[in-house]
């Protein structure tokens, strides 16, 4: 029987309609029809108020409809792995990175839920009504148009449940974070409570072993969607003991150290320019040489715990690219890997946790580092989660896909953005997106196919990428400008291609290109449905909430 997603008559008319949108038919033909060049693209320009555009023709011509295995990890840091500056041990994220394509200017929500809106339905989280996800479809009902089985394990965080939102099937917690060795009372596995068993259980483990369970149990004939969102490394700091251990110690130079030695390493491997200029430490965070000895070693336990969080994941990420190659499936399976936003500053470990000093490998244990780590994690920029500045919202982003890379191994600046994962994984379906669903009308797709991109093109940018935190934080990138303001206040104005780490605030020495990207920004503000705000009216907000 003829696998649908492997029908070599419709590969074979997927490979005519892409020799013809590239000029090759008609030169074959003696015709005077071009190639596309390098800096040319077969995308239209989108805008910010398009409707739904026609799907242009993907650039990309796998040998069949390809499998798809999104995977997001939660609150970790640009330059944790090994692959993006890190010293954490991420062989197999970086052997996906070597054979692949790393993003440095991949954009999220910078939160765990406006993250998760935006990346499922491909459309800004307020327009989803966030966790809701109102007027649109997700990923996976998507998917399913163009045949694909939809399997999802990990964390889910939104309303309603991952199966009446077009997963097959589904295994992990709804919750927003959960204990790691003893989990809570949001587990499901296909719809039914789940009971976690009372021992060997590890949240991260266990969302692996169930992804690899509903691969086995799929229907071969079908391609599959695999979104695998891992807890880890979000707090609390849970790890088993011989993933801490590997660590420990390493962190006894101090946050200071770390950022320097992950910078230099940063543009070793190219990911940065050598004119790129490292943020200074903020104020609040001390001088690692000013804690006790004794206030050392503790930050060294927390931050070996949150890399053996992380290098634990990479584990788990070895297995299912090895289950997936030992089907047979990993050339034609796109992988993309991605983090929801930056570091976390917030400090919420449990009294007991201190006052018993736990260790992280004990279940009853809660644990969280702060703004101080967290903004070496975020090396080279600014700010953390719930931030729009760099440090809150660039996802160290990695693409796999050995038949449909032009060029792996290599390093993209083009700016992109989650709203772009539904696009691309509709566009290489071959699936247009519908103006309705389920006999209801559905806002339209924001995101552009990152296609262009993978096949080594340069993409038509989007007019303007939106960014907002609930009003509180918010920014607008045009080309590379962009305007960001903090906790309520002033915009401040940058330009990127000159200073990425945003430096140096050009508002007042550009007021001209302020005003431009502010009334940019009103103008889809408004239309999106998220207003910037003042102070006074975050705290209206806050006290509204806390009332229902």
């Amino acid at each position: 029987m003829l696998h649908p997603h492997r029908n070599p008559i419709r590969n074979l008319f997927t490979l005519l309609i892409v020799l013809i949108a590239d000029g090759l038919l008609g030169s074959l033909a003696g015709g005077q029809v071009s190639t596309l060049g390098a800096d040319e693209t077969p995308l239209e320009k989108s805008t910010a108020t398009h409707s739904n555009p026609p799907r242009p023709i993907s650039p990309i011509a796998p040998q069949a409809q390809p499998n798809i295995l999104l995977i997001m990890v939660d609150d970790m840091g640009f330059s944790d792995i090994g692959c993006f500056g890190g010293e954490v041990i991420t062989p197999n994220l970086d052997r996906l990175a070597t054979n692949g394509l790393r993003f440095t200017q991949f954009y999220n929500c910078a939160k765990c839920e406006t993250t998760r809106s935006t990346l499922l339905s491909g459309r800004y989280y307020p327009e989803v009504n966030r966790a809701k996800l109102d007027n649109c479809i997700t990923i996976a009902e998507g998917m399913k148009l163009a045949g694909y089985t939809t399997l999802m394990s990990g964390k889910w965080h939104l309303d309603k449940t991952p199966e009446a939102r077009g997963f097959d099937r589904y295994f992990g917690h709804h919750s927003g974070a959960t204990n790691y060795f003893v989990g809570d009372d949001t587990f499901f596995l296909d719809g039914e409570k789940f009971d976690v068993p009372k021992d060997n259980f590890y949240t991260t483990d266990a969302d692996t072993d169930y992804a690899i369970k509903f691969l086995d149990e799929a229907d071969s004939d079908k391609p599959f969607f695999l979104y695998v969102a891992y807890n880890a490394p979000h707090y609390p700091l849970q790890a088993p003991k011989e993933e801490v251990d590997k660590y420990r110690g390493k962190y006894k130079a101090g946050w200071d150290q770390l950022r320097e030695t992950r910078f230099a390493k940063q543009k070793k491997i190219g990911l940065f320019d050598d004119d790129i200029k490292l943020t200074p430490r903020p104020k609040n965070v001390p001088d690692w040489e000013s804690l006790t000895e004794a206030e050392q070693d503790h930050e060294d336990l927390m931050m070996a715990t949150f890399a053996g969080m992380i290098d634990r994941v990479d584990q788990n990420i070895g297995k299912l690219v090895e289950k997936i190659d030992s089907m047979g499936q990993l050339d034609n399976t796109l992988i993309i890997f991605l983090d929801d936003n930056g570091a976390c500053p917030f400090q919420r470990s449990s009294q007991k946790s201190i006052d018993e000093s736990l260790a992280p490998w004990d279940p009853e244990s809660y644990w969280c580092y702060d703004h101080r780590w967290a903004h070496a994690c975020n090396t080279p920029f600014r700010e953390y989660k719930q931030n729009q500045h760099e440090g809150g919202i660039t996802s160290p982003t990695i693409v796999h896909w050995p038949a449909g890379i032009k060029e792996p191994g290599t390093i993209t600046r083009q700016p992109a953005h989650l709203v772009d994962i539904m696009a691309t994984c509709l566009d290489v379906a071959g699936v247009e997106y519908p103006d309705e669903f389920a006999g209801k009308p559905i806002g339209a797709l924001r995101g552009l196919s990152l296609s262009p991109i993978l096949a080594g093109q340069t993409r038509a940018q989007h007019d303007a990428i939106f960014f907002s935190f609930y009003g509180k934080n918010n920014a607008i990138r045009v080309g590379d400008w962009k305007l960001v303001n903090i906790n309520f206040g002033e915009f401040e104005l940058y330009n990127l291609a000159e200073d990425r780490t945003e430096l140096n605030n050009l508002a007042q020495a550009n007021p001209e290109k302020l005003a431009e990207l502010t009334k940019h920004w009103n103008r889809l503000s408004d239309e999106i449905g998220e207003k910037k705000r003042t102070k006074k009216q975050g705290q209206k907000k806050k006290k509204k909430a806390a009332k229902k």
